[in-house]
């Protein structure tokens, strides 16, 4: 299963985390955990975002106006598993002295973003109707 499933196993048991390693300065555990929070809370905006889109914009095509909230609520539900999964990363690397993981999660939902916004500027102007 390798390091991403032994990773998975830490979301449920954290306490493991610290039989790993030396325990890093706390200051070090503390960000970290304001960062998972951090990405929690985007997860959730792009979760009401996309409810947002799919309750409130009743004009808009209905393949659009659902097509965009799939990507927002997808984003958000992406967001919240990476929050964890990074939170472990970044813990088990501190606590082995080794760099801290990279990842290109946030370019991918920085795209994702961006092109529901790309869209809703185009339906903005087109005037939204169905």
């Amino acid at each position: 299963m390798g390091d991403f499933g032994r990773d998975v196993r830490l979301w449920f048991s954290p306490q493991r985390v610290r039989e790993e390693g030396e325990t890093p300065d706390y200051r070090f555990s503390l960000a970290n955990e304001r960062t998972f929070l951090a990405w929690l809370r985007t997860g959730l905006a792009l979760v009401g975002g996309g409810f947002a889109v799919d309750q409130f914009l009743p004009d808009l095509r209905w393949g659009v106006r659902v097509g965009m909230a799939l990507v927002l609520l997808g984003a958000g539900a992406l967001c919240a598993l990476r929050a964890v999964n990074h939170w472990v990363r970044c813990e088990r690397a501190m606590r082995r002295g080794e760099d801290l993981p990279v990842s290109r999660f946030p370019a991918l939902l920085s795209l994702a973003v961006g092109l529901v916004a790309l869209a809703m500027v185009l339906a903005v102007v087109s005037g939204w109707t169905g």
